[in-house]
């Protein structure tokens, strides 16, 4: 099974079970118990702001555009030479788990490099910046980028304490159109909801479980009909059996820690809300017959032999709207699902 965390590579899968909670990185767990202050200037000079009491903005402007920055030369940096160690400190949590494996598959087929690298580059950039007491702290920031063809790129910077960079947490692409509008304060500041709130139609804390339960059989009213809902049922169901080979699927909720969902209140009473899935798909062929050839990126995250079965491990994470609690006739929304392999195992 894969510990799916920052700075680690995805371990051997064996009987599918929970995902074990993802710590930070051992440079960075000393500085956790470090005490932070945060320095604002007052008209009569300097006064130290206790930011784990004080409601603050998670950052300022500049700050989120210097932490794009920072993300994007990593995240590049990495990608032309498959090397995950070279963005590690700049992801986590979701896309943590999936850029790390993305780029182990990536180095274990093309040591020398990525021959297709295109570097990434970011422009028509706006912030969602939330103003909270205590860490972690987080924002949202909202892109074009030259991939993805004309989608807004969504990513959600986070960090537990003042001497670590951001990190990117959660990555989605949304048409432009569906981006919401944020509820925001007289100074621009996002709202952000609590993992608990009873103001929504659903808690985000409950959504992954609640997720992971609907896909099991899709019934239930939490989530809203699409592609990533009915439509992702549907089609496993379809493609569950197949002349000579049967899929079976596993869904579980991750939710804890670098995991843990995040979300900002919209204009209309809503919030958006980021959340992770875990999922597996074991691919079983009958006596007689073989599991069609995996691709390169599978093989080269694939422990053990491949005979009859290959188990499949996957992180899901996601961006959707979770109407106001009481709002008539309306589901959770999906507005977008990136998910990536993470291990493999053969048997």
């Amino acid at each position: 099974m894969s510990r799916l965390s920052r700075g680690r590579s995805p371990r051997t899968l064996r009987t599918p079970r929970s995902p074990r909670t993802p710590r930070r990185r051992l440079d960075r767990s000393a500085l956790v118990a470090a005490s932070v202050t945060v320095l604002s200037l007052a008209a009569s000079g300097c006064v130290v702001v206790h930011g784990e009491r004080e409601v603050v903005p998670a950052a300022t402007r500049a700050e989120a555009a210097e932490a794009l920055k920072d993300f994007t030369a990593a995240y590049n940096k990495a990608d032309k030479a498959n090397d995950r160690s070279l963005d590690a400190d700049y992801v986590t949590g979701a896309l943590g788990a999936i850029d790390a494996a993305r780029l182990n598959a990536g180095r274990e087929n093309s040591p020398a490099g990525n021959p297709s690298h295109v570097p990434l580059e970011f422009t028509d950039t706006r912030f969602a910046i939330p103003k909270k007491a205590g860490w972690p702290r987080w924002f949202v920031a909202d892109a074009d980028a030259n991939k993805g063809n004309d989608s807004r790129w969504l990513l959600v910077f986070t960090r537990s304490n003042v001497a670590e960079p951001w990190a990117v947490a959660y990555l989605t692409l949304v048409a432009p159109d569906d981006v919401p509008a944020f509820k925001t304060d007289k100074d621009g500041l996002a709202e952000p909801v609590t993992a608990n709130s009873a103001e929504l139609a659903v808690a985000p804390k409950d959504l992954s479980a609640d997720y992971a339960t609907y896909l099991k059989d899709g019934t239930g009213d939490v989530f809203a009909p699409g592609v990533h809902t009915s439509g992702w049922v549907e089609q496993r169901k379809k493609s569950a059996i197949k002349p000579g080979l049967v899929t079976q699927y596993i869904d579980e909720p991750l939710g804890k820690d670098d995991f843990a969902p995040l979300g900002l209140r919209t204009a209309d009473g809503g919030a958006l809300v980021f959340f992770a899935t875990h999922h597996y798909e074991k691919q079983t062929a009958a006596l007689g017959t073989s599991i069609p050839e995996p691709s390169d990126s599978v093989l080269a995250l694939t422990t053990g032999e491949i005979k009859q079965s290959l188990t499949l491990e996957f992180v899901s994470n996601q961006a959707v709207l979770d109407p106001g609690k009481g709002a008539a006739g309306q589901g959770v929304e999906f507005l977008s699902r990136i998910q990536g392999l993470t291990a493999a195992q053969g048997e």
